[in-house]
């Protein structure tokens, strides 16, 4: 392959039911997507367990990514010719949206909790090792790989370009907002995006929005919010995940304490052993971990083949919800009640939180500084969105926290020791 970019002698186009068509000109591009890692993404749901509340949530990473580039695509015609846009940075900008994402693995979060791992340093890793998406970014030159890297990590100095996939409206969350919306069918995530990619105009540090179009941007700041509390954290969703958790758990103790699979976990062996190669890490995808589920619903361990079960046929576990009082008056109690009718707290009693700040202004020094969404006024003055907009400083700074206690209701309305398990019910209904 010769060195650096050309453009292809024809187009290549997606047909995509978000974008209507993705467009492909670059030779580099379209020689990443056709890379043996990239391709993987076409076994990793966007949503991970979300299939199991929105049967519709069945797009990939791949779809994601292939969407990210072309709004970034979009933006760079926007920009073009604009003050502080430097036409030299297209293609890292490019590379960096359709790349963003190829570090996550299986129900990538669930996976990440469990084995301590993380996708942003997969990411890099990919980027920066010995694979195919590596050799075909040097052909722009030994050092871009290392910058498409940084952009995704947020350490590269061209903070424009890092803005424009990575901030509080960028290429990553437009595409994901709209992409879901339309897998699961809710109406929350559609907002006017034609409307913003015309009025973004590109400065020294970041994107900002012209003044004219805030109100797109309000609707695109409340589909935000509407998704996290009516898709993300749907509580269904969160059962799954609970119990994903639990499974991916319970193998890695069985594996931990010498137990005898029927079948071997060849591929889930690294991740318990903490020694995961490159290699090792591409090998797995959900079809893998489905695999395994089935596998192990045959097991003599009665708690990881129940828990396959109801993750394979979603039995899943109900909920409900709980404050800090419950924690310290009832949260031992409760446990030990488990445990007095047979029934591992450990895995069938779980708490969980989720919490989401839909919008922020800046914070300096916080852990995480989130740059504010700017507006170019008039008189070309900035001002940040929510100091315009009555309406985003309506959720402006304000987290929003949930607390949920999740639970295999079945077990508790079978024959046998009736008395303890009305207890059990009767301080879960509070």
């Amino acid at each position: 392959m010769s060195r650096g970019n050309t453009m292809l002698k024809e187009e290549k186009v997606f047909k995509d039911p978000v974008h209507r068509y993705i467009h492909v000109r670059d030779q580099l591009i379209w020689d990443l997507i056709g890379t043996k890692e990239f391709q993987r993404l076409r076994r990793v749901r966007q949503l991970g367990t979300t299939f199991l509340t929105f049967h519709g949530a069945e797009h990939t990473r791949f779809n994601h990514s292939l969407g990210v580039y072309e709004i970034m695509r979009r933006m760079i015609e926007v920009f073009k010719g604009r003050p502080h846009w430097n036409e030299e940075d297209r293609l890292l900008c490019l590379a960096t949206a359709l790349l963003h994402d190829i570090g996550h693995g299986p129900f990538s979060h669930s996976f990440e909790k469990v084995f301590d791992t993380d996708h942003e340093s997969w990411t890099r890793a990919i980027i920066m090792g010995k694979t195919e998406v590596n050799a075909v970014l040097r052909r722009m030159g030994d050092e871009f790989p290392r910058e498409v890297s940084e952009v995704i990590e947020k350490t590269h100095p061209n903070k424009l370009v890092v803005s424009m996939i990575s901030s509080q409206i960028d290429a990553d969350r437009m595409d994901y907002l709209q992409r879901d919306a339309f897998y699961t069918g809710v109406s929350y995530g559609h907002f006017d995006m034609e409307r913003i990619l015309r009025v973004m105009r590109p400065l020294d540090d970041q994107v900002v929005i012209k003044s004219t179009g805030m109100h797109a941007v309000e609707d695109y700041i409340m589909s935000r919010y509407q998704m996290y509390w009516q898709v993300y954290f749907h509580p269904v969703t969160r059962s799954a995940e609970v119990i994903l958790n639990k499974i991916l758990r319970r193998a890695k103790y069985l594996y931990l304490n010498g137990f005898t699979f029927k079948q071997f976990p060849m591929h889930l062996q690294p991740f318990f052993d903490g020694d995961i190669s490159i290699a090792d890490y591409l090998k797995l995808d959900e079809m893998i971990i489905f695999y395994y589920f089935q596998v192990w619903e045959e097991e003599q361990d009665e708690i990881l083949a129940d828990l396959c079960g109801r993750f394979l046929h979603r039995r899943l576990f109900q909920y409900v919800e709980f404050n800090q009082h419950f924690i310290m008056n009832e949260w031992a109690g409760l446990q030990e009640r488990f445990k007095a009718i047979g029934v591992d707290p450990d895995y069938y009693l779980v708490i969980d939180f989720s919490s989401d700040l839909p919008y922020d202004f800046y914070r300096p020094g916080e852990e995480e500084e989130r740059m504010p969404i700017h507006l170019l006024m008039n008189d070309r003055k900035l001002r940040e969105l929510s100091r315009q907009s009555d309406v985003v400083e309506a959720i402006s700074g304000k987290k929003r926290t949930d607390h949920k206690l999740y639970y295999p209701s079945d077990i508790l309305h079978t024959p046998g020791q009736e008395n303890e398990k009305r207890e059990i019910l009767e301080i879960l209904s509070g």
